[in-house]
């Protein structure tokens, strides 16, 4: 299951109390004050990790706690640290105070620690408070209470190209095909429920990661069909690959079906509509006498833009459109694929 959303809550472990003590040994006159301090509470702490790819635990377990600091004990012995809490997420996750929106962290890359709640300092014993006018103190500190977050997980998968348009386009086919990802396939729309990731590669020395994105429909920004949820998985690609169909079947204008999906990508994000793009002709091996690729051809023509004709059934056009996709890529550089900088740790 895909869970690419999640609302948790944090807490760093509260520091251990401070310690009165005073030393009461048969061969140490005037012993003094000897409490220890109490130990620091744990952290809860957060790293990405490339092994997972989706928010699924967080779906039944949403709080996490550190432990707490020890308390201080006589003959200035101090409280043991908290051990701090680490939780794993995957690569492209994105932390917000739920409080305020605030963006905190962004784990753009393998192994980043952040550290979510803070651990509460441990309280000074009385040791601490004696001083040449006042050498026998009776007083001692408690425990600082530790950080607690409301915060929530978004995640927007690493992909260097998307795949848009209409359901039932031949997406997850074209992924499929160019791919080891072995997504649902069927002859009906919205077959694609969730985001797939798929690796395509040209040779040993050339591949990029392919995202496929449940499709769109008019409307889609208003909630129709699976609305725009999946759209923020383009927002970390750096080019488009926006699949028309073609085929001879199809009752939709696919000049229409170009202008509708780009609507609904402004009406999404301006940023994402203004991704480089490929446009590719889908399903020519179903295209009959032509007419609906002809209509598009002229399109193209007109606005200048280049098409590339392609049918994953009988492979005709994909090492083409492969090799356009590449030496795309090698355009855009991959820090353009970040909006802005993640904040640093504080």
């Amino acid at each position: 299951m895909f869970i690419d959303e999640a609302e948790i809550r944090v807490q760093g472990g509260d520091g251990g109390n401070g310690c009165v003590a005073f030393r009461r040994e048969k061969y140490v006159p005037r012993g003094g004050p000897s409490g220890g301090d109490g130990g620091k509470g744990g952290s809860v702490i957060m790293e990405s990790s490339e092994h997972l790819n989706t928010l699924l635990k967080f779906r039944y377990q949403r709080e996490f706690a550190a432990s707490r600091g020890r308390h201080g004990e006589g003959s200035n012995r101090h409280g043991e640290g908290g051990e701090d809490l680490v939780i794993t997420v995957p690569v492209g996750t994105l932390v917000f105070n739920q409080e305020n929106g605030e963006k905190l962290w962004d784990f753009d890359a393998a192994r980043q620690k952040f550290v979510v709640a803070q651990g509460g300092r441990g309280g000074r014993g009385n040791a601490r408070f004696a001083t040449s006018t006042r050498q026998a103190p009776r007083k001692a500190e408690p425990g600082a209470t530790g950080e607690t977050r409301s915060l929530r997980l978004e995640l927007r998968l690493l992909a260097d190209v998307g795949l848009v348009g209409f359901p039932n386009v031949g997406k997850s086919t074209l992924i499929s095909r160019l791919s080891a990802a072995r997504p649902k396939i069927a002859d009906y729309p919205f077959t694609t429920l969730e985001p797939c990731l798929g690796v395509v590669g040209l040779d040993d020395e050339r591949s990029f990661v392919l995202a496929d994105i449940p499709g769109l429909i008019a409307g889609a920004h208003e909630g129709r069909g699976l609305g725009t949820r999946f759209l923020k998985h383009l927002e970390r690609t750096r080019l488009l690959l926006h699949l028309i169909d073609v085929a001879e079947h199809g009752g939709r204008d696919p000049v229409e079906d170009f202008q509708t999906v780009m609507e609904e990508l402004e009406s999404f994000s301006p940023v994402v509509a203004a991704k480089p793009m490929l446009l590719v002709a889908s399903r020519t091996d179903a295209a009959g006498e032509g007419d609906r690729l002809i209509s598009l051809r002229e399109f193209c023509r007109e606005k200048d833009k280049k098409l590339f004709e392609i049918s994953s059934v009988s492979g005709d056009g994909l090492a083409e459109l492969k090799e356009a996709t590449w030496a795309e890529l090698e355009k855009i550089p991959r820090l353009a694929q970040v909006s802005e900088p993640a904040p640093a740790e504080t």
